[in-house]
């Protein structure tokens, strides 16, 4: 995981600088830079906006008494979206662009979801810690449990109320 990480934050500064070199060349150094700031503009504006439409959505889920999944999912899609169109670079702010279409938030979601029941691996513990099978009823004679304080009640066999037959 750690290598890939690396290789990510080495990765997309080197592919980022070589598109900039090319479209440089093409269109010219100021249109390049004009490019990169009006993309940060237009990501700024669009997660403000797309932002609160979220967040309104998550409210009304959150008051029918769902949980709003898509809609914390379609958030960090946003904040995703937003700091690829902050990152300066082309291939950030394409990526940046489609994270901010829904209908690409859905595609990513349906497979994100996919994934998780094909892979997802459920444990299930008692309250010792001791793993049991997940849908794993006790019946209801295995085992009774009294949670009590006790107290000796024995009669002393020197006591003078005790009835002494000889």
């Amino acid at each position: 995981m750690g290598f890939i990480v690396l290789l990510l934050f080495i990765g997309i500064p080197i592919v980022e600088i070589s598109v900039f070199i090319q479209v440089g060349d093409i269109i010219g150094l100021w249109p390049t830079i004009a490019i990169v700031i009006l993309t940060a503009l237009i990501g700024t504006t669009l997660l403000r906006q797309q932002g609160l439409s979220t967040l309104m959505r998550a409210q009304n889920t959150l008051n029918e008494g769902n949980v709003p999944a898509a809609e914390l999912f379609d958030g960090v899609c946003l904040l995703l979206a937003g700091a690829f169109l902050l990152t300066p670079g082309f291939v950030t702010d394409s990526l940046g662009l489609l994270l901010f279409l829904p209908p690409f938030r859905a595609l990513i979601r349906n497979n994100v979801i996919n994934f998780v029941i094909k892979n997802a691996k459920i444990h299930v513990v008692n309250a010792d810690g001791q793993p049991q099978q997940p849908h794993a009823h006790k019946k209801p004679n295995d085992s009774t449990i009294i949670d009590a304080d006790f107290e000796d009640v024995t009669p002393d066999p020197d006591s003078p109320w005790i009835d002494k037959k000889d």
